[in-house]
């Protein structure tokens, strides 16, 4: 049987090999696994809703927080409740088109968060750098632009990635994917063919997608840190440092390990896939958990808004008795 026969027969299923760990710390990791995506929905679903119903939360910096707390919480959504049924029920297998739908939605809203990423970081460099200005030049409607356009770039980049891995042929039968989700460079390395274009594709729009949103990032950064610099206070110096250094922790996990997955040299591709899924772990698991904590952890308004909702949900128990 030929390689696409698998492809031309119409059923082909891909078999997930899933998170490794040793029989006695499986319902351990399957808790951590669980737990993990309850705090990302629950802590991003939290600030979706403290932004949309307090009105001083109304704003581009907070609106494009909300962006990035619905986009982590759809991205750890695509991968992880699969991972878990698969680890429950011991049946990893997935059919092509649904294999195919997670890659691409995985792909398109990493990217997405990419480019959101880089919106953020040009939002806080306006209004550090140029506060005078920065209500005039950063207006709700540009505010849902940057968005909007994050959102579309995001998802318009990724079609030839997924559409290319998809034309492969696989072998017939049930291809084995070392890994916890459908992802690309590890459905790539199940594929019956030279992949080296679709390798050549991914570093391509690696650049759009990840390095020039991350050179802007760093641009962004720079210039907030030189504008920090001067101001008189010791103590305003500390606090937009430690605020800016919060920031870039997540801007470099997030970074560093997708570029370590897309834009690793093919050569690496013999490490064990063991490390490969580690790294998945962390911008898939790690990032979206604290993401929610370090961009409202400090902020003041985002801690009022919190107690008025509170105060609010006490009234509404309190009449009901």
């Amino acid at each position: 049987m030929g390689p696409a026969a698998g492809n031309e027969s119409g059923t082909l299923d891909f078999v997930l090999l899933g998170l490794w760990a040793p029989p006695a710390l499986r319902p351990l990791l399957w808790t951590a696994l669980l737990l993990a995506y309850l705090a990302t929905v629950l802590g991003n679903g939290a600030l979706v809703g403290l932004i949309a119903l307090d009105r001083r939360l109304h704003r581009p910096m907070y609106l494009l927080l909300c962006h990035l707390a619905l986009l982590d919480a759809a991205y750890v959504s695509t991968t992880l409740p699969q991972a878990l049924a698969h680890m429950a029920s011991r049946r990893a297998r997935l059919s092509l088109a649904r294999c195919g739908a997670q890659l691409y939605v995985g792909i398109s809203l990493g990217s997405c968060e990419a480019l959101l990423l880089a919106a953020m970081a040009l939002d806080r460099s306006l209004a550090v750098c140029r506060p005078l200005h920065y209500t005039m030049l950063v207006t709700p409607l540009r505010c849902a632009a940057l968005a909007g356009a994050a959102w579309t770039l995001g998802f318009a980049l990724s079609v030839p990635n997924a559409a290319a891995a998809l034309r492969l042929p696989f072998c017939a039968g049930r291809p084995a994917v070392d890994h916890f989700f459908c992802e690309l460079p590890a459905v790539l390395r199940t594929a019956c063919a030279d992949t080296t274009a679709n390798h050549r594709l991914i570093y391509g729009l690696g650049v759009p997608i990840l390095l020039v949103p991350l050179t802007f990032i760093l641009a962004s950064y720079a210039s907030i840190l030189a504008a920090v610099g001067k101001l008189p206070s010791a103590r305003s110096r500390l606090k937009a440092l430690s605020t800016c250094s919060s920031h870039l922790a997540v801007v470099g996990l997030f970074y560093g390990t997708v570029s370590a997955m897309y834009l690793r040299p093919r050569a690496s591709s013999a490490l064990p896939a063991r490390q490969h899924k580690l790294v998945a772990v962390f911008y898939l698991v790690v990032t979206p958990v604290l993401n929610p904590l370090i961009y409202s952890l400090r902020n003041r308004e985002v801690h009022a808004a919190a107690r008025s909702a509170l105060a609010r949900l006490r009234g509404v128990r309190a009449a009901r008795r």
